[in-house]
């Protein structure tokens, strides 16, 4: 399973080329798929994983012990690398994967890329399923601004404490030179309480300024 399927790595036939491509795009299928599921990502992207194994099989078979050409491609890996824009840490994942699946392919081991990408595949897929690490569906951000006189601190506490059933204030930033206080608060409603009317008696003790009630950002980390 885990033995080379080439005859030799020295040279390479047309028929095991033909082979080694089309498993390799086969698993670039496959990568897609795992990158793409339950998870945010363009048609460009897709592309780009499903066609990379192969590119890289290629790559390194034309290569296959040249030390001028192996450093020659470095160089040209480099240079793409530096004139990309930066993607969050699962596509380099899935990119990553991609090129090992493509190394390996380039050697004839078939069985070490599918191993690897079953393993890696698994773990992504049960995580993402049993949204391990994700933020609390029941939490959103409530933004509201007052004026500079009132006090912050207690002033809308009876409101919080009948319509939510966590409330942290996690920030205070003056706006519109000193003149008034944005509150930042984490918060959890409680379960059949009206939005509207929980905005609207905000209102009422804010002086009717703004008042935003959204859905937690979730940062996408950046490599």
């Amino acid at each position: 399973m885990f033995e080379s399927i080439l005859a030799s790595t020295s040279s390479v036939s047309a028929g095991e080329f033909v082979i080694c491509t089309c498993i390799s795009l086969g698993l670039g299928i496959i990568i897609a798929f795992i990158h793409s599921f339950k998870n945010e990502y363009s048609k460009n992207m897709l592309l780009a994983l499903l066609a990379l194994p192969a590119i890289i099989q290629t790559v390194i078979m034309l290569v296959n012990g040249n030390v001028g050409t192996g450093i020659a491609v470095m160089g040209a890996f480099s240079l793409v690398r530096f004139r990309s824009t930066p993607g969050n840490a699962r596509e380099i994942t899935s990119i990553f994967l991609s090129t090992v699946t493509g190394l390996a392919m380039a050697m004839g081991y078939v069985g070490v890329a599918a191993l690897v990408i079953l393993v890696v595949g698994a773990i992504t897929i049960l995580v993402s399923v049993l949204g391990f690490a994700e933020p609390s569906r029941g939490t959103k951000i409530l933004k509201i601004l007052i004026p500079e006189n009132l006090d912050y601190t207690t002033i809308f506490d009876d409101i919080l404490d009948k319509y939510t059933s966590k409330a942290v204030l996690d920030r205070v930033k003056s706006t519109n030179m000193g003149s008034l206080f944005e509150l930042s608060y984490s918060v959890m409603l409680r379960s059949g309480m009206n939005e509207k009317e929980f905005i609207d008696e905000l209102r009422v003790r804010n002086g009717n300024l703004s008042i935003t009630l959204s859905r937690p950002i979730v940062n996408h980390e950046e490599l």
